[in-house]
């Protein structure tokens, strides 16, 4: 599984506008095409709204990017055509000290300063493609500089539409653990379901130390399709959050027992429809 790669582009910004840090990546968008079903038709206009990506691991960030930029051709009505689209990215492992000691507002404060760098570089609304970290939200989105789309929201959003009642979560342990998507469930009235404990410590395992670092090995894919049945079975879910936004490199529709709800895409077109609608 081939790890995603962006190319820099210029990046010009005014004297009275410049970060004090290094500029934000400006993405150009990959050359695979969209398949034109897979983003609801939204009415365009005629400039979209800047997209900020606030990254945490760059496979989810990526995969964001690259859904994104493939997918805006649908919406926009011309071949190659997306929002712009600008991403900040801190080292991950300034993320992931703060999450082994459990310092929330060290995360809050990351998130935040990739926020005013997007603002700086000229991004409308932000996004983060990162399910975990979205533990420090409350925290950010007082204090942010611009408006921000909730990770979970949207997949509960989504959840809720297609008529789904009992949703078996994966994810890191960080995530599986915290209230992120059992609050944002339950205000649509749906269930969150947890794996053991068991099979969290190895969905965990997996996901920091093959997935992140874009390792794919048969071994993980056969346990997720373990995971999800078993919770299909013995826990009566009806679909199965991929809460982790390097999980859909290995688990969709195709190879899953239950209808999956892949956060990073779902995210992606999110951002996509707020842009082109320009709300």
């Amino acid at each position: 599984m081939a790890v995603w790669e962006a190319l820099l582009a210029s990046w010009s910004p005014s004297a009275d506008t410049a970060p004090s840090g290094p500029p934000p990546i400006r993405m150009t968008a990959a050359s695979n095409t969209a398949t034109p079903s897979t983003a609801p038709s939204v009415p365009s206009r005629a400039t979209p709204l800047h997209i900020g990506i606030v990254g945490c691991s760059a496979e989810g960030a990526a995969l964001c990017y690259r859904t994104i930029c493939t997918e805006g051709a649908a919406l926009l009505g011309q071949a190659h055509a997306h929002p712009e689209v600008s991403m900040h990215t801190p080292s991950l492992a300034a993320y992931v000290d703060c999450l082994e000691r459990g310092d929330l507002q060290g995360v809050a404060d990351l998130m935040l300063a990739s926020a005013r760098t997007l603002a700086r570089a000229g991004a409308d609304f932000l996004v983060c493609p990162d399910n975990t970290i979205h533990q420090a939200f409350d925290r950010v989105a007082p204090h942010s500089p611009r408006p921000w789309l909730h990770i979970a929201e949207v997949v509960a959003a989504e959840a809720a539409a297609r008529g789904h009642r009992r949703l078996a979560l994966t994810g890191t342990r960080w995530l599986v653990d915290s209230s992120v998507y059992p609050d944002q469930l339950a205000a649509r009235g749906l269930a969150c379901v947890r794996p053991s404990e068991a099979e969290r410590t190895e969905i965990n395992r997996i996901i920091m130390d093959e997935l992140v670092p874009g390792v794919v090995r048969p071994e993980a894919v056969a346990t997720f399709q373990h995971v999800i049945a078993r919770m299909q079975r013995e826990e009566g879910c009806d679909a199965v959050v991929l809460g982790c936004t390097e999980i859909p490199l290995i688990i969709g529709d195709a190879n899953s027992a239950l209808p999956t709800l892949d956060s990073t895409r779902l995210l992606a077109r999110a951002a996509l429809r707020r842009a082109v609608a320009g709300t």
